[in-house]
């Protein structure tokens, strides 16, 4: 049997994943590796139902938790609710990010100018909706010049990294819906991508990363985190980016 995801944890109640980039969470078709479900179940085997706590964008990869029992997921999830979850990110960004640190706050709600019926944008009758970020390595490449940052989010609204980034002109490197040209996503879905449309992404997946969690649970301070996938890690060309950081 082919691996079917890194576990980072896993005990009787908790199952800890580092998820794959371009691996949906819910399955879309029949093939039982083609979700992070199915392969949840492969793992976990018939008598167990599985929880997701938490949800990843397809090309996002990280740190991913689920539920073996209902009670378990039901502790689990309040917290993500209750927005008592620390999360951290990495991304690979267009450009170099001028200031080491700051905090986008820019409330977010449907893009009612799009063709894309899950497209966002920062609007003022928005969500609120707070990112933080700081620079990790501003550094050039022959395609361009690009920033690798840490992120970590006051709030955890859909797709909030990739627009926020976005708005203040840096997006995510290989994002295809809020680069500038949806287009890019509508032929992605499509099949239809061409070998000029893979050139501009530069990346096949979005260059954002899960690195971490951290929450109390049960009066212990837990932390998992997850190593960027070497793809991401070599276009950055910075090791500290899979090592362990101290980043919550």
């Amino acid at each position: 049997m082919d691996k079917l995801f890194e576990i980072i944890h896993e005990d009787a109640e908790l199952l800890v994943i580092n998820k794959p980039a371009g691996l949906v969470c819910h399955p879309t078709k029949g093939d039982v590796y083609s979700s992070l479900v199915s392969r949840v179940r492969l793992h976990l085997g018939d008598a167990i139902r599985p929880h997701l706590i938490n949800r990843l964008d397809r090309e996002t990869s990280g740190v991913m938790l689920v539920a073996k029992q209902d009670g378990t997921a039901r502790e689990l999830r309040r917290f993500w609710e209750t927005r008592e979850v620390r999360k951290a990110y990495l991304a690979i960004v267009h450009g170099h990010v001028r200031v080491d640190r700051g905090v986008i706050d820019g409330p977010l709600g449907r893009d009612e100018n799009s063709g894309v019926a899950i497209k966002d944008c920062v609007r003022p009758d928005g969500a609120p909706a707070q990112t933080e970020f700081q620079v990790y390595r501003r550094f050039r490449r022959l395609e361009d010049v690009f920033t690798l940052l840490r992120i970590t989010l006051r709030t955890g609204r859909k797709h909030q990294i990739r627009i926020h980034l976005a708005h203040i002109g840096h997006p995510i490197v290989g994002d295809k819906l809020y680069s500038g040209d949806e287009n890019l996503y509508l032929d992605f879905v499509k099949g239809r991508l061409t070998g000029e449309q893979r050139r501009r992404l530069i990346l096949s997946n979005q260059a954002l990363h899960a690195r971490a969690v951290r929450f109390i649970w049960r009066n212990q301070d837990l932390t998992y985190q997850a190593a960027a996938e070497d793809w991401c890690v070599e276009f950055a060309g910075h090791a500290r980016a899979k090592a362990k950081l101290d980043c919550l």
